[in-house]
């Protein structure tokens, strides 16, 4: 069965066509060091995303945990301070307890009062990563990478759905599996 799924995996033209093509050579790793689960997070916007969803969402807010590299995201139709707060609050402290320290860019929607008073009141630390080092958060923009990855290849044709693929992204990142989504999927059909 697992042969199989890899040699189906290996016909899926979605797959083929939206698969990573490493350009580097590989390099010793260099590991970042947290020592819990859930207790940083890094924090990034994808987007703007063209062309917006059918319920006119243009961003993606992601957080990717340091030590897990479990995920959460949700789609916004702006990003705002608000959205923002709303979501370190439901989606990471009411779900797996307040971090330690987030990671975010020094964009507007995460550097402002608003968040300062969150930190302040919830007992946490955010850490901006340098304008003149953008990899320093790299964990958050290598997830953003895969996530738009995976929704490439499970928005229907219109590409208008991708607001309604995400939790399916999502279970596609977090879920270790020999196969793809896409196979998955595709093999429920042929099922049901």
């Amino acid at each position: 069965m697992v042969k199989d799924c890899l040699d189906y995996v290996k016909k899926c033209q979605a797959c083929e066509f939206h698969a990573n093509f490493i350009h580097q050579p590989p390099e010793p790793l260099h590991p970042t060091i947290t020592s819990w689960p859930f207790d940083a997070w890094g924090l990034d916007v994808v987007g703007p995303i063209t062309p917006k969803s059918s319920d006119d969402h243009s961003y993606i807010l992601a957080a990717t945990d340091y030590f897990s590299k479990w995920a959460e995201a949700v789609p916004l139709k702006e990003v705002k301070k608000e959205n923002v707060v709303s979501f370190i609050k439901v989606n990471i402290i009411n779900r797996y307890s307040v971090p330690c320290y987030i990671i975010t860019d020094n964009g507007k929607p995460f550097s402002n009062r608003l968040m300062d008073k969150l930190c302040e009141d919830c007992g946490f630390k955010q850490r901006n990563s340098s304008m003149y080092n953008v990899p320093a958060n790299g964990l958050a923009k290598v997830f953003n990478k895969t996530l738009c990855n995976l929704l490439k290849k499970v928005v229907r044709r219109t590409k208008k759905d991708w607001h309604e693929r995400i939790n399916e992204a999502l279970w596609a990142y977090r879920t270790p599996t020999l196969a793809t989504l896409c196979s998955l999927m595709r093999w429920k059909q042929s099922c049901f």
